[in-house]
């Protein structure tokens, strides 16, 4: 298995409730960002997020990505811009406030990745925003709108709009697990060996997740969709009502 398990939370796990209940229609299409100004401001050694495998895109975007994938199932393709926008950056915080790093990977990528079910979402992350007021995650269907929790905490909130509705409102988890419960996807995993049941933190959707990340930017440089060549099965929902780290009705 593989990190994150953050899907497995109450927040993502009421929002997969409300796709699957038909609560905002069909999924159509859905936009997430991360945006930041990038770590140097507060994290004592930053150097290495702008090196090769690191970046906004394999920094954050594995919970973007696999709460997407959680909630739309996999994908089929996907295309993306992406730039480095100053190859140099000076370190804010201390110990080494003053000093300058390189930059050799993106700092700002924009992916548009098509679904087997039929949406099409927009991802941007970026180190490169010293400002914004987005959602982390909306998902729009035909008959409404799912505002979807930070992808890297276990609660909400969680609000919808339907068609009609004059304002938001805000729909109280179904799910267990809301705090910070970092390693449930270790017991979902071993709960699941235990019964023969398959893992939803499994390996497959972190390799897809992957590929999703890689071909963004190789998509970037050779200006042309990708086609993804892994698959792997949307996770099982957890059925709603369940204490913490319980994930099936028997108790498994």
């Amino acid at each position: 298995g593989c990190a994150p398990d953050t899907f497995l939370g109450a927040g993502l796990q009421t929002c997969r409730k409300l796709i699957d209940d038909g609560a905002i229609g069909e999924p159509l299409a859905a936009n997430a960002f991360f945006l930041s100004p990038g770590p140097e401001s507060w994290h004592p050694r930053p150097q290495s997020f702008y090196q090769r495998g690191a970046g906004p895109l394999f920094d954050l975007g594995p919970y973007y990505l696999t709460a997407l994938v959680a909630l739309l199932g996999p994908a089929r393709r996907v295309t993306g811009s992406a730039r480095i926008s100053r190859s140099r950056r000076e370190i804010k915080s201390q110990p080494l406030a003053g000093t300058m790093m390189d930059v050799v990977v993106p700092t700002h990528v924009a992916s548009v990745i098509d679904f087997h079910s039929g949406p099409v979402a927009t991802l941007v992350t970026s180190f490169d925003v010293q400002a914004a007021r987005p959602r982390n995650i909306e998902i729009y269907g035909t008959e409404g709108t799912l505002a979807v929790p930070d992808p890297n905490t276990f609660g909400g909130p969680v609000q919808i709009r339907r068609r009609g509705d004059k304002d938001w409102s805000e729909v109280p988890v179904t799910h267990a697990n809301a705090a910070q419960s970092r390693g449930i996807g270790l017991v979902e995993m071993v709960r699941a060996i235990r019964s023969g049941a398959t893992q939803r933190a499994s390996g497959e959707l972190a390799c897809h997740v992957l590929e999703l990340m890689e071909k963004s930017v190789l998509a970037s440089e050779s200006g042309r969709h990708l086609s993804l060549e892994t698959r792997c099965e949307r996770p099982a929902p957890i059925p709603a009502g369940l204490p913490d780290d319980v994930f099936e009705r028997d108790g498994v």
